[in-house]
């Protein structure tokens, strides 16, 4: 009842920009908290950014000054715009929500691969 939808991964040279999007659809009642994780190959799911519905955010130390996360309410989306990208953000990006539809649960995108490589 809940679908997330991440887009705007690549390639990208050391030093280049990205930036992702996570749009969420279904019977939403509201949106509670949007998160970015990432999973790089062989370690464990880590959370990147965090935002409240009341704007607040928090980032992982390895991305403060490099990373912004925003939200669009009225179109349920979240953002994650990357600069000064490293070879070590390089990991498949996944979006989650906390979302109250017909129950509060939480839901997750089919993540969106960035690989940072010159």
């Amino acid at each position: 009842q809940v679908q997330l939808v991440e887009s705007g991964g690549g390639l990208v040279q050391p030093g280049g920009s990205l930036r992702l999007s996570c749009v969420a659809s279904g019977r939403i009642v509201s949106i509670n908290v949007m998160k970015w994780y990432r999973q790089a190959p062989g370690k464990e799911r880590e959370l990147v950014a965090s935002i409240v519905s009341g704007g607040n955010t928090k980032y992982a130390d390895s991305v403060k000054g490099r990373f912004t996360i925003s939200s669009d309410n009225p179109k349920n989306a979240v953002y994650l715009q990357m600069n000064s990208l490293k070879p070590e953000d390089t990991a498949v990006y996944y979006c989650n929500a906390d979302i109250t539809a017909s129950y509060r649960g939480s839901w997750w995108g089919q993540g969106t691969q960035v690989t940072v490589s010159s």
